[in-house]
């Protein structure tokens, strides 16, 4: 599984045109599902993220993590297939890496209840395979990439 995490401020979620929820402090993370990933790649990459120390504490360093933000945390998870383009040949990616939807769809309902329990904080999710749009405000900014299959 791949996730690109996005510190912000805010962020707002609009689903086949219809507005789904907004958070407030917190994490947009866009996830992809590849088709070999496993409920231990979802379990894994949820656990890093919640435990995802990059909040600044009272000397502003980045000691914090999302549970430590209180009730007003967010997160807001929306499935990305397109973070497993390939684009080694020509210039239209190719999603041979993505998972199809039946590998892909109970794996990222996996990760969003893992992610939740473990952050405990309010969640916003995209419907998997919608048309989506984001409006966020980044803090920081502060964007950072995990890949299960390279957990550095």
């Amino acid at each position: 599984m791949r996730a690109v995490i996005q510190r912000v401020t805010g962020a707002e979620l609009t689903v086949n045109g219809a507005y789904r929820g907004r958070i407030h402090q917190g994490f947009v993370v866009l996830v992809g599902v590849c088709h070999d990933d496993t409920d231990e790649d979802a379990i894994w990459l949820a656990h890093k993220i919640a435990s995802l120390r990059v909040f600044g504490d009272d000397a502003g360093v980045m000691n914090r993590d999302l549970n430590a933000l209180g009730p007003g945390a967010g997160l807001m998870v929306v499935s990305q297939f397109t973070l497993y383009a390939s684009y080694k040949k020509g210039n239209r990616p190719s999603w041979i890496h993505a998972a199809t939807h039946d590998v892909a769809v109970p794996l990222y309902e996996l990760f969003c209840r893992r992610l939740q329990a473990e952050a405990g904080c309010e969640m916003v999710t995209g419907d998997f395979g919608a048309d989506m749009q984001i409006a966020l405000v980044n803090d920081g900014p502060v964007t950072i990439c995990m890949d299960t299959k390279n957990k550095e």
